[in-house]
């Protein structure tokens, strides 16, 4: 539901989402400066309109950053698209699996290329390996750190230090591929 609070004399609108599997409150703002505020289940929208005011010089810093950065390369959600590269990026995908998973023989069940709107990748507690569609359309070398980061979640499902010397082992400059990747955008 569409919301307007007013913050350092200007209104602000964001969209108010309840998740019954939310702990606690989140804030994510896109770059096309829209503000998604998800809360738990019944929670006050007195209490979620502090959390904003709160956070509201991190809001005010990231809409700023948003406005003065060039948009995406990416159309958000189009569906042709996606059924155009799906194919395609799943096979890019499993090659690049079978290519890096040479030098870590991790055991997975199944590969899905996905149309998300905010993730790359994702890998299930179950080993099912998941990527975004738009993984094709990268340069290589940033999907191969994409690839390699779920692949290195097999073993590892978090981002602690023995997950990080998994993926040092294939891209040993992951550092700056991931800095890389957050300037491409989603």
């Amino acid at each position: 539901m569409k919301k307007i609070i007013n913050l350092h004399q200007n209104s602000l609108e964001y969209t108010l989402k309840f998740s019954r599997r939310a702990r606690r409150m989140r804030l994510t703002i896109y770059h096309d400066g829209n503000l998604i505020v998800t809360a738990p289940h019944r929670m006050s929208e007195k209490t979620i309109e502090q959390f904003i005011l709160e956070k509201s010089r991190w809001i005010i810093d990231k809409l700023a950053y948003f406005k003065n950065r060039p948009k995406p390369i990416f159309i958000k959600d189009r569906k042709k698209e996606y059924e155009e590269y799906r194919n395609q990026a799943l096979i890019f995908v499993q090659k690049r699996i079978e290519y890096f998973n040479q030098f870590y023989g991790f055991r997975f069940k199944q590969i899905k290329i996905k149309n998300q709107k905010t993730r790359w990748g994702s890998c299930s507690k179950k080993g099912n390996l998941n990527f975004n569609y738009k993984i094709f359309l990268l340069p290589e070398k940033l999907a191969d750190y994409v690839i390699v980061h779920e692949l290195c979640h097999l073993k590892e499902l978090n981002h602690a230090q023995k997950f990080w010397d998994l993926v040092v082992r294939t891209v040993p400059d992951y550092w700056q591929i991931k800095r890389e990747l957050r300037k491409v955008g989603l």
